[in-house]
């Protein structure tokens, strides 16, 4: 008698399949989608009463380096870091400090006050306060009928 044993490769093959995609998945993205991902400044949006701020996380600038715009209702934050000039005295063993390019957009709607657009940067935070137009209510209206 001849033992045959049934290999079933099945659901071994579909399963090491997906563990090879998902292990192998950051090898096979594109390097400048990594690097965008991994360049993302993150940003906090809070609603005040009277406006509305954007904190967003950039240490390592000055504040002359940003560059921020309204291009009609897109508001642009941006900044292209120059090149560092340190005078090293000492052996650089491993540097993993860099400053990469912000670029951030945000649609602003109608309720913003274009004119009324401020921006500090303090501590590493860049900070954009967006004021609320005042809204008018005109109050109640009586229409006569003619």
């Amino acid at each position: 008698m001849t033992l045959v044993k049934v290999n079933n490769n099945l659901g071994r093959s579909l399963d090491g399949m997906l563990k090879e995609i998902f292990n192998e998945f950051p090898s096979t993205v594109s390097k400048t989608f990594r690097e965008d991902a991994v360049n993302f400044h993150p940003v906090n949006i809070a609603e005040k009463t009277a406006s509305y701020q954007i904190e967003l996380a950039a240490p390592g600038f000055n504040k002359t380096d940003f560059n921020i715009k309204l291009d009609g209702n897109i508001l642009n934050i941006s900044t292209v870091p120059g090149e560092e000039k340190k005078e090293l005295t000492d052996k650089i063993i491993r540097r993993e400090f860099t400053r990469k390019a912000v670029k951030r957009n945000f649609t602003i709607d109608d309720k913003i006050d274009a004119e009324n657009i401020t921006a500090t940067y303090e501590n590493g935070i860049l900070t954009i306060v967006l004021s609320k137009k005042e809204i008018v209510n005109s109050g109640a209206k009586t229409i006569s009928i003619v």
